[in-house]
């Protein structure tokens, strides 16, 4: 499976309400998600499954990821995505999903970086996963510890 880790985009500092899941992308965060993405369906990043944390910021990235890339199927939200779920939560909704070639997972950091380090096999492992960066792992093994191959790490600065 091609997994695709994904960093929400630069979001508000506050919502209006105050609540940190309801923080929206701003103007920039779109404008950089955007240049990302365009460069990810020019590698040819064809998720065949969008999962989403149900948080606005990463919601609102899984849309323009499936926008940008072509992807015509639902958007699952699972809190399993949220910013400080554990990474084993995270790995058992992938693995529910094991049958799928193309996986692309919007989420948050420490999670991002978190589940990088770990399918990769290396929990020690840390990742500076950007705001609206993919990364791209090859998942070889589905067992209760992953077996994957980091190939790529897009940042925005990358793709600008």
């Amino acid at each position: 499976m091609e997994l695709y880790l994904m960093r929400h985009g630069i979001a508000e500092e506050t919502a209006v309400g105050g609540r940190d899941a309801e923080r929206a992308l701003t103007a920039e965060g779109r404008k950089r998600l955007k240049e990302v993405l365009r460069t990810a369906a020019k590698a040819g990043v064809a998720p065949g499954l969008i999962l989403t944390s149900p948080y606005r910021r990463a919601r609102e990235t899984a849309e323009m990821a499936a926008s940008e890339l072509g992807y015509k199927g639902e958007i699952v939200e699972t809190g399993a995505l949220v910013p400080y779920a554990h990474v084993q939560e995270m790995w058992e909704e992938v693995r529910v999903h094991k049958g799928e070639s193309s996986l692309l997972v919007a989420s948050h950091e420490p999670l991002m970086g978190q589940a990088a380090g770990f399918i990769v096999n290396s929990p020690g492992l840390r990742i500076d996963v950007k705001k609206g960066s993919m990364l791209r792992i090859d998942v070889e093994g589905f067992g209760s510890q992953p077996v994957g191959v980091l190939k790529w790490y897009l940042t925005p600065r990358l793709a600008s």
